[in-house]
């Protein structure tokens, strides 16, 4: 019991000191995060969660470390979601390319607690009530044939009821105040344009976590496997999105595979207790041939050209009409 609990203190303790490094040191001051530095931190994080993933194969064996690798796979490859989404958000609400990396860097904080949360609730259930895993595995299943079948997706963040709602709690300024999540103005605190934005991040990374954690969980069942796997893959999302956002439109057909995996990983949570049993290094070779697939189609067969595609407008800085 105290070797576990000095597990999850170290790790957190890393995870936070390596979060206070990136905003105390290396973004202290707010600057556009160049093609070149979005690659080099991309590799230092993947780098690191092998390292950590090294660790656990020497002190808990191969299994254990192989489930680690799947579900930080797995995770890793849905978080790309995530950047698309990012895209169309920072797009829509023409949020300055300065301030970006503060708003994922708070938004990807506040995605570590909501899942460390939705992992400890996930681990009570599964323990509490076995079959709460074919609940799961049928709920990805259903999600990943939704995001094969439904591969373009309008967003109206506009229309986000938790937006509205905060909007009337909250005086809204016009416009950005710099890199200000809240200003006070005239002795009345009002929230900016900024943290509508972060709001929003929070809200879609929800939203993606109740598809993601479930799948790690048909991996394995060791809520810090879970956990870390998850961390590692969040930690460096700012700087995957600061490197694909710009080719995100290339990878046309990865949606088609993401849902392809979900709905796998979702046949193999349902098939764990039977015959059927799918090994988890099998999973991993199946994960990956399909993510490859979808990446090599996309460029060999490139998105044409549409004059239909839907238009998602940038309000700019003002949000007095968009968010009533």
């Amino acid at each position: 019991m105290n070797e576990s609990i000095w597990m999850w203190v170290g790790f957190n303790v890393f995870v936070l000191a390596m979060l206070a490094l990136d905003l105390g040191v290396f973004h202290k001051k707010a600057h556009v995060v160049s093609l070149k530095e979005s690659f080099a931190w991309t590799a230092i994080w993947i780098t690191l969660a092998l390292i950590f993933n090294a660790g656990i194969w020497h002190f808990y064996g191969p299994q254990r470390a192989l489930e680690f690798f799947t579900g930080y796979v797995i995770e890793k490859s849905l978080s790309v979601d995530n950047v698309f989404v990012f895209a169309l958000l920072f797009s829509y609400f023409a949020v300055p390319q300065l301030y970006q990396h503060k708003v994922l860097f708070w938004g990807i904080l506040g995605a570590l607690i909501m899942r460390a949360v939705m992992i400890i609730v996930g681990a009570a259930l599964i323990t509490h009530f076995a079959w709460i895993i074919y609940v799961f595995g049928a709920f990805l299943i259903l999600t990943g044939i939704k995001m094969i079948v439904k591969r373009e997706e309008e967003i109206h963040p506009e229309r986000n009821p938790v937006v509205r709602w905060f909007k009337r709690l909250m005086p809204v300024t016009a416009d950005y105040r710099g890199d200000k999540f809240f200003v006070r103005e005239k002795g009345v605190l009002s929230a900016t344009p900024l943290f509508v934005v972060l709001l929003l991040v929070e809200i879609s990374d929800l939203i993606f976590a109740v598809d993601s954690i479930p799948a790690i969980f048909a991996v394995t069942k060791d809520p810090f496997i879970v956990y870390t796997s998850n961390v590692f893959a969040i930690l460096g999302l700012r700087s995957l999105y600061f490197a694909l956002a710009g080719v995100m439109d290339k990878f046309h057909y990865l949606k088609v595979g993401l849902g392809v995996v979900l709905t796998f990983v979702g046949v193999k949570m349902v098939l764990a207790h039977t015959a059927w049993k799918i090994d988890t290094l099998i999973s991993l070779g199946v994960i990956v041939l399909i993510l490859t697939v979808a990446v090599v189609a996309s460029l060999i067969r490139p998105k044409k050209a549409s004059g239909a595609k839907p238009e998602l407008k940038p309000v700019g800085p003002s949000l007095t009409q968009t968010l009533p």
